[in-house]
């Protein structure tokens, strides 16, 4: 079996592709690499000023070596083999906005560093708990959440519940699943017929 592509052979691809050093970055894009990147390494300090990091659709376990990156607002790990959420904590003051569907994530531990985080796409996960959602209450600025395809909502629609007891944890919650999340402001018992 080949080995992976490194992180700093695919930011050499994209300083060729985009004619730019890797500091200067402001969007790197490594999503889909042949082979896939199996992980995220310390090259990815490099990109001190990148504000928007794809690595979609390769082969990563684990979320690791963001420190270097003190401008990343929007992160994309979609489609990978990632099982945690741990290794956040160093955009934790600057992501707006991580992208992790279709990944084998099943426990929300380590999400509540993502201070600033106003998008979460996460569908097509394993999580099943509603302890484990609780922890997006944690997040202040959380105004989109598509969490479409984990075990947790498809159990939950199939009851009927699930859009009212997400509304109800998340009260910043503008959007769930691609769709506007509405709000009565009178309290329906009052208002009822």
């Amino acid at each position: 079996m080949s080995k992976g592509t490194t992180i700093k052979e695919a930011i050499a691809k994209v300083e060729e592709k985009e004619g730019v050093k890797a500091q200067d970055l402001k969007e790197c894009k490594m999503y889909g690499q042949i082979p896939p990147i199996e992980k995220m390494d310390a090259s990815l300090s490099t990109l001190a000023n990148c504000e928007k990091l794809s690595l979609s659709t390769n082969c990563i376990e684990k979320i690791a070596n963001l420190n270097g990156l003190k401008n990343l607002k929007i992160l994309s790990l979609g489609r990978n083999l990632i099982k945690s959420l741990t290794g956040l904590e160093a955009v934790g003051d600057t992501l707006e906005q991580l992208w992790i569907s279709y990944n084998l994530i099943e426990k929300l531990k380590g999400i509540n560093v993502l201070k600033k985080l106003k998008v979460l796409y996460m569908s097509n996960n394993l999580v099943k708990d509603w302890g484990e959602f609780q922890k997006l209450a944690d997040l202040p600025c959380l105004e989109e959440l598509v969490f479409v395809g984990n075990p947790l909502e498809e159990t939950h629609t199939a009851q009927g519940d699930y859009r009212d007891r997400v509304a109800a944890k998340l009260s910043k919650l503008r959007k769930l699943d691609g769709v506007p999340v509405i709000r009565d402001e009178v309290d329906e018992e009052e208002g009822g017929s």
